[in-house]
């Protein structure tokens, strides 16, 4: 039984008075993986809820299947309900194919072949039958299992409930009855937000093996890299959203060509246009009916000079009509991308012998267990580890906002910056120009201007704080670390929820500049790439330090 496609078709959807999706169509059909990328704000989400039916498109349609499944989409459990009510919810259609063919196998039985109903029965057997074979129906059970072990559920009790589960543990618990369900469509807005290397991986292996359509919203490059057959980048492009076939490595090097393809046409009919007018101009005025003969033209053959008027009416006219038309179909100008623009993240400290931070048997108890560990002035160091091994709470030490037990040593006047996980801004009715006016002071502001960070458009400057999305936050956020660099920065997963060329555009301006750097990261794209210092934190038996291994990769 064929899978049914996933058809959108003329999308329009308006959010603030802003059209945020303006003519998306998609096709997605079934064994293809379609990676939604661009960046934030540009509609990935928007589009998702739509495709989903959770948001109703202003003009357009959707046809969709009927058993889609999508991961933002609220459980619709309470607190108080179990995980085994989740579990026998994501279980119920596998077990009612089952239970609909043995009665129809029994039904079968009963009828003989010569019977008028015995082929219209055979055939709803048969179509029973394929359905439960694309949701491996009578393997449904054993694979739930494997499914919570794989996403590291699997040591909670099924009789816990949902409210006593942490976010990110309900966050895998959807994703994980998701997966369960198999579902025709498959749509997940940031799936590994909250997986750690081994869950990511699972999940990479449980989302290539699904025979229907999928359509993912990441930040994650590895993950889109591992699984997708295509690629829609929702940026701004000359024909609207592009689809690109291949991975994300693939997509890096066509996304390149496109915007030189893009900025060389604009450049060649501007030219052409400014030709034309001139042209257009010129020639008008030379046969222009008032005009009076010169000297030479009144000594000229009258008949030649009318032939001659005629070849140059007809060529005013040709370059009217190629101007009328190029004005009408010219592309517009490729939007100026935006571009991480930030000096340095991070200051000089004084010269000194000792380091910025040292940490001395370390205890938060219950979060972390540090035997010793040293930030220099110019360290770069990344932190890895599962979760719940004490990544952010490190960072809080580190920072000063979490006391510890143990020995903590600062610098004197060492000043500090830590971008957390969870963006929030006390008052998000201001503007983000207000914002970061505020909090810097206008003389910071007007020396570092927002716009020149090349993290939020101009447009944005003027929106609530509270009207951004998350990602746009974080940018917020950033932008008003690097403004006033610190000695020490540190960052608690900089890339969650950025579009994948901040990220790229991120990672290169970590490894220059002066100051030192800490960040906590899970991302496997900037972790493969990294060249500093490495330490990863174990749950529960303290850390253990990939100095060595991180200068053999670089």
């Amino acid at each position: 039984m064929p899978q049914p496609a996933l058809l959108a078709r003329d999308i329009v959807r308006a959010l603030g008075g802003r059209r945020v999706l303006d003519g998306v169509s998609l096709t997605a059909s079934p064994g293809h993986r379609i990676g939604l990328i661009g960046e934030n704000g540009v509609g990935k989400s928007t589009l998702l809820r739509v495709l989903a039916g959770v948001d109703e498109p202003d003009a357009g349609s959707v046809t969709r299947p009927g058993d889609l499944g999508f991961l933002h989409q609220e459980m619709p459990f309470d607190a108080g309900s179990t995980i085994a009510a989740v579990l026998d919810d994501a279980l119920r259609e596998a077990r009612e194919d089952l239970t609909e063919l043995e009665r129809l196998g029994e039904e079968l039985a009963r009828v003989p072949e010569d019977d008028p109903g015995h082929a219209e029965l055979l055939d709803t057997y048969g179509r029973r039958l394929e359905q439960a074979q694309d949701r491996e129906s009578w393997d449904a059970d054993r694979r739930a299992a494997l499914v919570l072990d794989g996403l590291g559920l699997g040591t909670l009790g099924h009789e816990r409930t949902l409210g006593s589960l942490s976010g990110g543990q309900r966050g895998r618990l959807a994703l994980a009855a998701l997966l369960v369900r198999r579902p025709s469509a498959l749509l997940l807005d940031e799936p590994t937000n909250h997986l750690d290397d081994t869950a990511a991986a699972f999940l990479e292996e449980q989302v290539r093996g699904l025979p229907g359509t999928v359509v993912i919203a990441s930040h994650d490059r590895a993950f889109l890299d591992a699984v997708c057959t295509d690629l829609i980048d929702l940026d701004p492009a000359v024909d609207g959203p592009v689809r690109y076939g291949g991975n994300y490595s693939a997509y890096l090097a066509h996304k390149r060509a496109e915007r030189e393809r893009w900025e060389r046409r604009y450049a060649e009919e501007q030219e052409e246009l400014e030709e034309l007018r001139q042209s257009a101009g010129v020639t008008a005025h030379r046969v222009a009916p008032d005009r009076g003969r010169t000297d030479n033209e009144k000594m000229g053959y009258g008949h030649r000079a009318g032939r001659v008027q005629n070849q140059i009416s007809r060529r005013v006219r040709n370059a009217t009509r190629r101007l009328e038309e190029l004005e009408r179909t010219q592309v517009a100008e490729p939007p100026r991308p935006l571009r991480f623009a930030a000096g340095e993240l991070a200051a000089r400290a004084e010269e000194g012998p000792q380091p910025l931070v040292a940490l001395r048997d370390v205890r938060v108890p219950g979060r972390l267990a540090l035997d010793a560990l040293e930030v220099s002035a110019t360290d770069r160091l990344l932190v890895t580890g599962g979760n719940g091994a004490g990544k952010s709470t490190l960072l809080a030490v580190l920072a000063g906002r979490l006391p510890a037990e143990g020995e903590v040593r600062r610098r004197r006047r060492l000043t500090v910056g830590l971008l957390t996980q969870d963006t929030v801004f006390d008052r998000p009715e201001r503007t983000v120009r207000d914002t970061y006016e505020l909090s810097l002071g206008p003389a910071r502001a007007e020396k570092v201007p927002l716009g020149s960070l090349g993290l939020l458009h101009e447009a944005d400057l003027d929106k609530p704080v509270g009207g951004l999305s998350v990602g746009q936050r974080r940018r917020l956020a950033l932008a008003l670390l690097v403004a006033r660099p610190p000695h020490l920065l540190l960052l608690d997963e900089p890339t969650n929820h950025l579009s994948p060329t901040l990220c790229d555009e991120l990672e290169a301006a970590l490894g220059t500049g002066p100051g030192a750097i800490v960040l906590a990261s899970h991302d496997r794209w900037l972790r493969r790439r990294w060249q500093g210092r490495e330490i990863r934190l174990e749950p529960g038996s303290g850390q253990r330090d990939n100095t060595a291994a991180a200068r053999s990769r670089s």
